[in-house]
């Protein structure tokens, strides 16, 4: 199966970087939000990166103008029905997806390919609730999308033959580099990042080290290009604590439990870059460590 067509489901950070490199990467792509307001927001997202990619010479005008040309917005998931491909890109709430995929399943080709951009949940458990589940894919992608390489795409036991290699295929086109693995809670990243970053809350709660100090030593010892805990702050602290709560409960191992400090900074409201607040102060510059929240 070739695809030539593509829609997304979600036009948030995520939903609006998959829309944007589909589109630049030559494919008519139909990007379907629940209101016209999230919609319009997402849309001018992708035009400010664009913008910033001219000003930067890094986008030349008449391909930011070829691929808005390309992306179509809707509040109609119907507008979805000619697309080879969709892609999920919505809240991590399995309910949820599975009830989305089971609009959508009604509505697209029969030869089309269903496709969840998850970074946790089951991606089986999100097929069984369409009639095709031999051509539903995870494929996760990185943020930001337009400027990570990284493509995880996902199989079950019920993909059925060429499908993986067909969206490795896609991947690929949007010049990203797909890995491939199996329907496990987290796959490989989130599998080996997540126990590491919890690993950094934990040295800081038992006073192995300061923010500052974790950071650098990871930083400076490990050749990263950024610590742990200013890793967590841009991913979000409260993503990340959903991601590891699913993980344990699949698990149930210690390295994916969520450490106490982490629990209540997501009560405070202390999320990271976006609230202003993590393990770090953003309302100042450079952002200054809140050694606070470990005092005695």
């Amino acid at each position: 199966m070739q695809i030539k067509k593509v829609g997304v489901l979600g036009c948030g950070l995520m939903g609006s970087g998959i829309a944007q490199v589909a589109a630049q990467s030559g494919y008519p792509t139909t990007v379907v939000e629940v209101s016209r307001e999230v919609l319009e927001a997402g849309l001018k997202r992708i035009d400010q990166f664009l913008a910033t990619g001219v000003a930067k010479g890094k986008v030349k005008p008449e391909e930011k103008q070829a691929t808005q040309a390309r992306l179509a917005g809707s509040t109609r998931q119907e507008d979805l029905r000619d697309c080879d491909i969709v892609i999920e890109a919505v809240v991590e709430d399995l309910e949820m997806k599975r009830e989305i995929f089971a609009r959508v399943d009604g509505i697209l080709r029969s030869d089309a390919i269903l496709a969840s951009n998850t970074s946790s949940l089951s991606i089986t458990e999100m097929a069984t609730a369409t009639r095709r589940p031999g051509r539903f894919v995870g494929l996760h992608f990185f943020n930001p999308v337009p400027l990570m390489k990284l493509v995880e795409v996902i199989r079950t036991i019920q993909t059925e033959e060429g499908i993986e290699e067909t969206v490795s295929a896609f991947a690929r086109s949007l010049g990203k580099t797909p890995i491939r693995t199996s329907d496990r809670t987290g796959f490989i990243v989130n599998r080996l990042l997540v126990p590491y970053i919890l690993d950094a809350i934990r040295a800081l709660e038992e006073g192995v080290g300061s923010i500052t100090d974790i950071d650098q030593g990871l930083k400076l010892g490990c050749g990263y290009p950024m610590g742990p805990l200013t890793l967590l702050d841009l991913v979000g602290i409260d993503t990340t604590y959903y991601i590891a709560n699913i993980m344990f409960d699949e698990f149930r191992e210690r390295r994916f439990a969520p450490p106490p400090l982490m629990k209540r900074m997501v009560l405070a409201g202390f999320y990271g870059r976006k609230t202003g607040k993590g393990f770090y102060d953003y309302s100042v510059e450079p952002p200054r460590p809140n050694d606070f929240l470990t005092a005695r």
